[in-house]
């Protein structure tokens, strides 16, 4: 039996809310066989599983992978197939996510939303701040945008040193600590690799100045989160906002519930709504690639890990 390009299948077979983007995209949907060569896999906490199926179906050429991040994936990848994730897909939603942290730390909204009583005055801006983007990908792209009418002076901090649209000044990871210390806002937007996780430990919490704000809505594991505790009873950062964290899900009466100044979302950023329009759209764009019909978004450079 030879691959026909056209044909795509779904794993696992339960998951049908992606069926009309494979549709669309010009391909038919098809039990995984021998004539299959191009695989939507949904099963982000299943990385062994796909190693099988693509083991037992070297036929294969392409595999869709469901979420921005593929550190799960990190072994998977290194196999002979051409991978694509959803980096870019969630954008939009993620950073509307990080500005709404940002926003509600800088003005005490956790304080505020629990107080019975007037208190005290107090407000921090964005406007003008000096801000720093850890992470060179889409939902950097977007967080650039939102902070673009607040005239902020932004730094970003990516794997590699090369120029970011739209930004003034953009430095390599091996720099983190050099502008770290100039920082109003610090923003983690980046892939969890091995050169970034547990970045932010202690000691980097120490070059932060004592009024900045942390905002993670990349992954938990990139944060030490006893460090990130400490952190902030001690004073070293004025306040945290974590859409993830490490371990995930936060056990109830984990020391990072307790923190001064933190505020905890249940990765939700991104939504599964909003997960599943914004994946289908990927998955219509790369089967449409696939076909050679246009331009293939969010591959995986196995080697950078993302």
């Amino acid at each position: 039996m030879s691959v026909q390009l056209n044909k795509v299948a779904i794993e696992p077979k339960s998951f049908t809310a992606y069926e009309k983007a494979v549709l669309d995209s010009g391909c038919v949907l098809s039990e995984l066989d021998k004539t299959v060569g191009a695989l939507i896999w949904t099963e982000y906490g299943n990385p062994q599983g796909l190693a099988d199926t693509i083991l037992a179906n070297p036929q294969l050429t392409f595999v869709q992978l469901p979420f921005a991040g593929v550190d799960a994936f990190s072994e998977v990848i290194q196999l002979p197939v051409r991978f694509a994730c959803a980096k870019g897909s969630y954008r939009e939603p993620v950073a509307e996510h990080a500005l709404a942290l940002a926003l509600s730390l800088s003005r005490i909204i956790p304080e505020r939303v629990i107080s019975k009583t007037w208190g005290r005055k107090f407000a921090d801006s964005l406007y003008e701040a000096k801000v720093v983007i850890v992470g060179g990908g889409g939902i950097t792209e977007e967080l650039v945008k939102l902070l673009t009418p607040f005239r902020a002076e932004i730094t970003v901090v990516r794997n590699q040193d090369i120029p970011f649209v739209g930004v003034g000044n953009t430095v390599g990871l091996d720099s983190l600590d050099e502008v770290l210390g100039t920082a109003d806002y610090v923003f983690v937007a980046c892939s969890l690799t091995d050169k970034t996780k547990g970045l932010f430990d202690l000691a980097r919490f120490k070059r932060f100045k004592p009024t900045a704000y942390f905002i993670n809505i990349a992954r938990g594991p990139i944060v030490v989160t006893d460090d990130l505790v400490e952190a902030l009873n001690s004073g070293l950062i004025a306040g945290a906002g974590v859409d993830v964290t490490s371990p995930e899900p936060l056990p109830d009466g984990h020391p990072l519930w307790e923190a001064k100044n933190i505020i905890i979302t249940p990765h939700s950023a991104d939504t599964n709504a909003q997960v599943i329009r914004l994946f289908s759209e990927r998955i219509r764009e790369n089967l449409a690639a696939y076909q050679g019909l246009g331009q293939w978004s969010g591959l995986v450079d196995p080697e950078l890990g993302y």
